[in-house]
C-alpha cells in the first residue's frame, strides 16, 4: 500500500522513536542528532518523542533537545506534558494482565510492569534489569509475585534471554490476546503488552491532536515492529537503515542507520525540505 502524500502546508510536527532510531547503539545522542533538531525547531516544526520506555527514562533526551511539546510513553499508554505530568492513560484490563504474565511466565519470558512512572520486577538482581536501570536512569520496584498489583497497569514488558524464541512468543500471545491488547517486539529481547489502542499510531495522533496538527502533516521515524502503527498513520513515513525489512516495506524514506546518524540524515534530507 502506497504511504499517504503529505498535503499542502508541509511537515509541522516530528513524532521520533528512541532507541535504535533517535540514539546511537552507546545510547548517546550525537552532535548531527543535536544539530538536527535544532535546524527542525528553527524550521517551525514541532518534535515529539515517542518511545516505549516508560516516560522518566525518556527525560534525559527531553532535555537535552528542549523537547516542548508532550510525549508517548508505554508506547503510547502513557502520554505526558515534557515535565512529566500525566496527561491521558490507557490501562490493561486487569484480567488480561494477568493472562499476559501467566502466559510470558510459562513460556520461560520474564514480566515486567509498568504503572503510571513505576516499574515493578519480581527480582531486581538480573543482567537484564541492571542493564534496563542503567538505560532509563530508573530504580525498580521489587515485589514477590504480581498479585494485586493488575490494576492501571499501562504496560507489561517481556523479558527473553533467547531472543530466537520471542517471535514464536509474540505470535502467540497476539492470538491468545486478540481484540484486548496489543502484542508488538520493541527490541530483540523486549516484548510489549499493551491496552489495545495504546500503540505508536494511537500515540502519534493523540500527540498531533493534542498539537492541533493533522496527523498528515507529522512526520514518524522509527526503527522496531512497535513503531509500525505510526508509520502507517504518517504523512512522512521514514524507518532507520538499521530496521527489519519488514519494517522498511511500511516506510515512504528508508534513512541510514543509527550507526551512521541515519536520524539526522532524515531530518536533512526528508522532513527539512518538505518545512
Amino acid at each position: 500500500m502506497t504511504p499517504p502524500v503529505t498535503p499542502a502546508g508541509g511537515v509541522r510536527l516530528v513524532v521520533s522513536d528512541i532507541d535504535g532510531t533517535l540514539i546511537t547503539p552507546e545510547r548517546r545522542l550525537t552532535p548531527a542528532a543535536r544539530q538536527a533538531a535544532d535546524d527542525v525547531r528553527t524550521a517551525g516544526i514541532k518534535l515529539s518523542l515517542v518511545s516505549s520506555r516508560a516516560p522518566r527514562g525518556m527525560m534525559q533526551f527531553v532535555r537535552e533537545l528542549r523537547i516542548d511539546t508532550p510525549i508517548a510513553g508505554l508506547n503510547g499508554g502513557l502520554i505526558c506534558d515534557p515535565d512529566g505530568t500525566i496527561r491521558e492513560r490507557l490501562s490493561l484490563d486487569p484480567e488480561t494482565a494477568r493472562t499476559a504474565v501467566e502466559f510470558l511466565i510459562a513460556h520461560g519470558v520474564e514480566p515486567w510492569l509498568f504503572i503510571g512512572h513505576d516499574w515493578l520486577v519480581r527480582r531486581d538482581d538480573t543482567p537484564q534489569v541492571h542493564h534496563e536501570r542503567d538505560v532509563v536512569l530508573t530504580t525498580p520496584i521489587q515485589v514477590d509475585d504480581f498479585a494485586g498489583h493488575y490494576e492501571n497497569v499501562g504496560k507489561i514488558m517481556g523479558v527473553s534471554a533467547d531472543p530466537a524464541t520471542l517471535p514464536g512468543v509474540e505470535r502467540a500471545l497476539a492470538d491468545l490476546l486478540a481484540g484486548k491488547a496489543s502484542v508488538h517486539r520493541s527490541s530483540p529481547i523486549y516484548l510489549d503488552i499493551t491496552h489495545p489502542q495504546a500503540n505508536k499510531g494511537y500515540a502519534a495522533k493523540e500527540l498531533a491532536k493534542l498539537l492541533d496538527i493533522d496527523i498528515r502533516n507529522t512526520a514518524c521515524i522509527g526503527d522496531m515492529n512497535n513503531d509500525i502503527p505510526m508509520l502507517k498513520e504518517a504523512g512522512v513515513s521514514i524507518a532507520m537503515g538499521n530496521a527489519p525489512d519488514n519494517v522498511k516495506a511500511h516506510a515512504r524514506f528508508v534513512t541510514r542507520s543509527n550507526t551512521q546518524d541515519g536520524w539526522a540524515f532524515a531530518m536533512e534530507s526528508f522532513v527539512l525540505p518538505r518545512a
